[in-house]
């Protein structure tokens, strides 16, 4: 099981090995637009550029983090933190554990050094992957 398959089974995604993989591998787009226009023409073309990875069912990723954090005696700040994110799921927030994850994201090696930036590229990476692939995750915590 790979690390952020383990992160997807604490929130309640439904993926499966083949599914993570997928989303593993496709890069996270910018946030677009709740509804897109339709074409002008009528007409239903294919889009173009890879083929895009078919999102699990929604789950309300804050719901499920706000509802852990009123459990929890800790107070862990989730929203900034990968470090208390991942207490908070109770997966093994440790240097080592963090930079395996940072790998299997595919954090690029210049951050992997400094343990700051790469917690900072790691939670918004992490977060990221989950809204594009039907987390509800607000647009606040994306930027």
């Amino acid at each position: 099981m790979s690390f952020f398959s383990k992160i997807l089974d604490k929130l309640g995604f439904d993926a499966g090995a083949s599914k993570v993989e997928a989303m593993l591998k496709a890069p996270v787009a910018p946030a677009a637009p709740a509804a897109p226009a339709a074409p002008a023409t009528g007409t239903m073309g294919a889009p173009g550029g890879a083929p895009a990875v078919t999102p699990m069912k929604e789950v309300d990723v804050v719901a499920q983090l706000e509802k852990k954090a009123a459990a929890n005696p800790q107070k862990l700040n989730w929203r900034t933190s990968i470090v208390d994110l991942l207490k908070l799921l109770d997966i093994d927030s440790s240097l080592a554990a963090r930079k395996e994850l940072a790998t299997e994201l595919g954090c690029p090696a210049n951050l992997m050094g400094d343990s700051a930036q790469m917690n900072m590229w790691l939670h918004k990476t992490v977060l990221a992957k989950l809204a594009a692939n039907g987390g509800n995750v607000p647009k606040e915590l994306l930027d």
